[in-house]
């Protein structure tokens, strides 16, 4: 399960930053994942919970993590039609030729997080 290793590496980052803005609690995290993003919002989820359980001084008691997922979607360059690929490489539902090139869908990324100053 690579979630683990992407969640240790978000909240190295997270902390790391909240360090540099004097936040001494992290309260929420927020992510997007793209459903073509080789990541799985519920291992995710799990990943987040274990750290948060195992680094309390990091953590408010209620801090969350929250997951936006960015819906994948692709245009064929033969056809021009837009669709919303299954894969990265996907055939498209009109011409049946595996030539879409991704729009979206992709994103792995913090997009905010929230924390506070008390311990």
């Amino acid at each position: 399960m690579h979630e683990m290793a992407l969640m240790g590496d978000i909240l190295q980052l997270v902390h790391e930053d909240a360090c540099l803005r004097g936040i001494e609690r992290i309260e929420k995290i927020e992510l997007t994942v793209g459903e073509i993003s080789n990541a799985m919002p519920d291992a995710l989820g799990m990943a987040f919970d274990i750290f948060r359980d195992q680094n309390l001084h990091i953590f408010t008691d209620d801090a969350q993590l929250i997951i936006h997922v960015e819906e994948a979607k692709a245009k064929c360059v033969i056809c021009d039609m837009e669709y919303r690929p299954e894969l990265k490489i996907a055939l498209c539902p009109n011409c049946q030729i595996p030539s879409g090139k991704v729009l979206a869908g992709e994103t792995f990324q913090v997009f905010s997080y929230e924390g506070s100053n008390r311990k």
